[in-house]
């Protein structure tokens, strides 16, 4: 019995490995390891959102390591199906860029870029390519403008851009307008 038992467990351990997702491979061009793209996918990522907050006379998505809080947030525990999306809808970006331009989403032009992310922000409500658009687009702004603690926001480039750099620093005034307990209040935060 002890054999056998053995023996199962040996082709459960092997049936888990085979359905274990590829290990990343790569390094970001700063020499940081990439734990959940690969080298292509990223670069793919990095392009994006560069794209939907590009840098002008202000930081941008590379700036602030947005393509690396991704990276980084998509293997969360939990997530495994934000993961399973986003990356499917990576791979429907670099199809549609290939079927258009003949290159990848990386090696196009910024216009080319801006086409093929307006084809997918476009597209019909509760489509695969809705969908990954409404995910570049909320993991780009979280990664722009979250907790640099999580990979993002590298140089607190986001919170330096809208007013609010008070964390781990002497507190400066609060955004103009903006009013803590009064927002609290409206969001259903606090109810007295």
């Amino acid at each position: 019995g002890v054999v056998l038992l053995g023996g199962v467990a040996c082709k459960r351990s092997k049936e888990a490995e085979a359905k274990k997702a590829p290990e990343p491979t790569g390094t970001t061009s700063a020499g940081q390891a990439l734990r959940t793209f690969s080298a292509f996918e990223y670069a793919v990522v990095a392009a994006a959102t560069e794209r939907l907050l590009p840098r002008d006379e202000d930081p941008g998505a590379q700036d602030a390591d947005v393509a690396l809080y991704i990276d980084r947030i998509l293997e969360t525990q939990g997530l495994e199906s934000m993961h399973r999306d986003f990356i499917q809808g990576l791979s429907a970006l670099e199809r549609r860029a290939q079927r258009m331009f003949q290159k990848g989403f990386a090696q196009a032009t910024p216009a080319q870029q801006d086409e093929l992310l307006a084809i997918f922000k476009d597209s019909p409500a509760g489509s695969g390519e809705a969908h990954f658009f409404e995910l570049l687009m909320t993991l780009s702004l979280e990664g722009f403008l979250g907790d640099p603690s999580y990979g993002g926001n590298k140089g607190r480039v986001g919170w330096r851009l809208m007013g609010f750099d008070t964390v781990g620093t002497l507190a400066m005034a609060p955004p103009e307008g903006y009013d803590g307990p009064k927002c609290l209040r409206e969001c259903g935060g606090h109810h007295p």
